[in-house]
């Protein structure tokens, strides 16, 4: 059974690229993840320290940069994550970028996070070449496969990522000016275009990591991410991203943010299998954590319109703070540990991170509560928010640093 197992988990293995490379280059997500966890504690400090006014960076707009940085910078760098590593499983016949060809593809994502930092002294169009053509390049390796599928089964990733690369063009547009769009507004609609792909992975993802956890425990069930459940909630953000663009602050946008809440905690009900009681275990409380987040997040915002609180900036956090950190966090523990051959596991210190996003989330979100502690609370989050990556960086760069442990390559 154990032989069948690893026969299955390394079908796409056979078109590795032949030769030796680095450890680090060995698999996209090892040199993601190795840079963009001590980026994400560097940039999410700065960003509290310099809206506190301690600092000073050479950015004109900083909460422009705040919002793209933490959702095309670091998004952009879980995606290349995802789509470098996914793909080879999702389409087997799909060659891995390895050695030099990844290494060129992290340099541009640096000189993308290098340059935006400087748009002031680069120009609006340098940054925006080397920021949209690394989008431009991933979604051209999904689209190739994607479209030679005979079933068209990953094709709504694709869709997904259009939508992304568009709104990042769009943004750059209205930086330079030469359309007539608020830059912020684009920012917003960006955000729902995440969520969106963010689902979509993470039907793939559960479906991988949950299933080889019943293996794992032999339980002998299997569980099913259902399509339907994800495609409601996906139409009800495309309809709440669409509408705040067009309408802001319009009432209606209460009951559509009821609907998204309620439409993904719908998604819960798949881990309720029918013989087998697994929605307590830690690992799969990790990614029910995200649902939850997230609809908690809806459901605040639609509690927001209803009452007209004005607190729509500050509810919103439950997404980004809230769904993003929580992602990022999940996402990094479960592809640094099935894609190093390791058996899943959870244990107190990433426990302890988990609840510390949670925790960092509501305080952020609940600042106008405690309006005249607001700097403090900004800080206090963002630290809190910070330590789950320095758990990570502990824990899995020893993971990410050598080969994997079941003797395949990548």
């Amino acid at each position: 059974m154990i032989e069948q197992e690893k026969q299955y988990s390394s079908r796409h293995y056979s078109y590795y690229p032949k030769g030796e490379f680095p450890i680090y280059l060995a698999y996209g997500f090892r040199a993601i993840f190795l840079i963009l966890a001590p980026y994400i504690v560097i940039n999410i400090i700065l960003w509290a320290f310099l809206f506190a006014g301690y600092i000073n960076l050479p950015i004109d707009n900083i909460l422009n940069w705040h919002i793209y940085e933490m959702i095309f910078g670091v998004g952009s760098a879980m995606i290349v994550a995802f789509f470098l590593t996914g793909l080879p499983e999702l389409f087997p016949s799909t060659t891995p970028i390895v050695g030099r060809k990844l290494a060129y593809i992290i340099i541009l994502w640096i000189l993308g996070r290098i340059s935006f930092w400087f748009m002031d002294y680069l120009g609006v169009f340098i940054v925006a070449i080397l920021n949209i053509s690394l989008l431009i390049y991933i979604s051209y390796l999904a689209v190739i496969p994607a479209f030679k599928d005979p079933n068209k089964k990953h094709i709504s990733l694709v869709y997904a990522m259009a939508l992304i690369v568009f709104s990042q063009i769009a943004f750059f547009l209205s930086v330079a000016e030469l359309i007539k769009i608020d830059s912020y507004k684009i920012l917003l609609l960006s955000l729902v275009f995440f969520l969106v792909l963010i689902l979509l992975a993470l039907r793939r993802v559960s479906m991988e990591s949950i299933n080889q956890l019943l293996e794992q425990e032999k339980i002998d069930d299997i569980f099913l991410a259902k399509s339907f459940r994800y495609n409601l909630a996906i139409f009800c953000l495309l309809l709440y991203g669409f509408v705040e663009f067009l309408f802001p602050e319009n009432s209606v946008l209460a009951y559509i943010s009821f609907a998204c809440g309620a439409s993904i905690l719908g998604i819960i009900n798949d881990f309720l299998l029918k013989d087998n009681r697994i929605i307590f275990k830690p690992f799969v409380l990790y990614i029910i954590s995200i649902m939850i987040l997230t609809a908690l997040g809806f459901f605040f915002l639609g509690f927001n319109y209803l009452f007209e609180l004005g607190f729509t900036n500050h509810f919103r956090h439950f997404l980004t703070t809230g769904s993003f950190g929580m992602v990022f966090y999940v996402i990094m523990i479960i592809v640094s540990t099935i894609h190093t051959g390791r058996d899943i596991f959870t244990n107190w210190a990433l426990n302890l991170g988990l609840f510390l996003i949670v925790l960092s989330t509501f305080i952020r979100a609940f600042i106008p509560y405690y309006y005249e502690y607001m700097i403090l609370a900004y800080i206090l989050s963002s630290i809190l928010w910070a330590i789950p990556f320095v758990i990570y960086m502990k824990i899995f760069f020893p993971f990410l640093l050598n080969v994997r442990v079941d003797g395949l390559k990548g």
